[in-house]
């Protein structure tokens, strides 16, 4: 079922066209498995419009011959949707089935369809021309305005007059609850942050977006019980969406609970979910484990899942980078770590980023990994400027860092300088 909040957008959506006779679908969604959680959310949003919606999983059986079945029902299909990430460019069978559509709607015979964007990487020249719909910032599931471009556009018509007005003002809170979360965060207000959960604005709920950006804030500043309390809640409400789960799962490990996380990601990556921000977090629970029980095998696991993640294209999340160059010098693999730490270095600069901490201390930890040590110490202090109260991301990166330093055999000097920058964490820590 649809939520309820996200049933005053669908009366405004265009309803199904009755099928030609030739016809068994309504719409035909093409994808990549890695975005399967949304594409469920939007085929429940089509089905309770009264489409049919033609999605493999739910139509074909195993042993089935797919390149004819996939050509058949793309034939017996009167519109589709091209749900586009930076991994369906990857695909040469997404890309037969892009040429596919195109040539199917070039034929002028009434049949159109919709690229919907996930991500930010730039359609590529076989796809730059087609006109889309921007859903990089609803990576949780289909939700407010978009939902209803999205299926004028596969009707081929404008959006009706109030459904405009009502999209702008959903965009609009959208937009002003973002300045809200981070002025909150910024300042490091709590209750602000747990009174604004708590609105009742469609903005909020038709879509776990807000939501997780505030929990996002609340985990940075060790409230991590509060974070966990809102995402536990998204994630019944919206449960195909990996966001709610996958900061579950980083409130849980923050507070020190690696387990219940372990659990909660695990979940998550055997149901398929193999983005970089499950496998990352993921792999941060085997790093605790190793922690607690010095087994090596645990550390070389955390790795791996790193590493895989960092590896998948386009090979540039600096976060899953950074952390499989400090594990594999963990594992004493000196010439890995320095190869890896190249890469990142070439992603994220040598610079530090305005307003974005976890890419200003990723640039720092390079310069770490390179025992560079006075670049190092210089760009964690601008990354303790930019946000000064968030204990716990503050903690995370120093722990990091004692460790690193330890694996490069720093003297007492290089040591003390590096940790400068963190010494209101360091007395917090050695607080009873």
């Amino acid at each position: 079922m649809v939520d309820p909040a996200l049933q005053e957008w669908l009366n405004l959506a265009p309803k199904p066209a009755p099928l030609d006779p030739n016809q068994r679908w309504h719409v035909f969604i093409s994808y990549r498995s890695v975005n399967r959680y949304w594409v469920l959310e939007l085929y429940d949003v089509l089905r309770d419009l009264g489409y049919s919606v033609f999605l493999d999983q739910y139509v074909l059986a195993a042993g089935e011959p797919l390149a004819t079945t996939l050509g058949d029902e793309l034939d017996a299909s009167a519109a589709a949707v091209l749900v586009w990430s930076d991994s369906y460019e990857t695909s040469e069978w997404c890309k037969k089935e892009f040429n596919y559509l195109e040539g199917r709607e070039n034929k002028k015979t009434g049949f159109r369809y919709v690229i919907a964007k996930l991500d930010s990487t730039e359609l590529p020249g076989f796809a730059s021309g087609k006109i889309h719909v921007d859903f990089s910032q609803r990576r949780e599931g289909p939700g407010g305005s978009d939902v209803l471009r999205m299926l004028h556009g596969l009707a081929g018509k404008p959006l009706p007059e109030a459904a405009v007005k009502l999209a702008s003002s959903i965009d609009e809170e959208i937009n002003h609850a973002r300045v809200q979360i981070k002025a909150a965060r910024e300042c490091a207000d709590v209750p602000r942050l747990l009174e604004l959960a708590k609105s009742t604005h469609l903005a909020w709920l038709n879509s776990p977006a807000l939501g997780c950006a505030v929990a996002e804030a609340l985990i940075g500043l060790k409230a991590n019980d509060a974070a966990i309390e809102i995402v536990s809640g998204l994630a019944t409400r919206f449960p195909k969406t990996a966001r709610p789960k996958q900061l579950w799962g980083l409130a849980l490990a923050r507070k020190g609970d690696w387990r219940s996380a372990q659990t909660v990601l695990g979940e998550l990556y055997f149901a398929g979910e193999i983005d970089p921000e499950t496998l990352g977090i993921y792999a941060r629970t085997w790093k605790d484990k190793y922690k607690e029980t010095s087994d090596t095998v645990y550390l070389m696991k955390a790795r791996d899942l790193y590493l895989r993640a960092f590896n998948a294209p386009p090979g540039n999340d600096y976060y899953t980078g950074i952390n499989a160059a400090s594990t594999s010098l963990l594992l004493g693999e000196k010439d890995k770590a320095a190869q890896i730490a190249e890469r990142i270095e070439k992603i994220v600069g040598t610079q530090p980023i305005p307003d974005d901490y976890w890419k200003t201390a990723t640039v720092a930890e390079v310069q770490l990994l390179r025992a560079n040590f006075d670049k190092a110490a210089e760009l964690y202090q601008a990354a303790v400027l930019v946000s000064p109260d968030d204990k716990g991301s503050l903690e995370t990166t120093y722990t990091q860092a004692k460790l690193l330093l330890d694996s490069l055999q720093a003297t007492p000097e290089q040591r003390a300088k590096v940790l400068a920058p963190f010494a209101r964490v360091a007395v917090a820590k050695s607080a009873p």
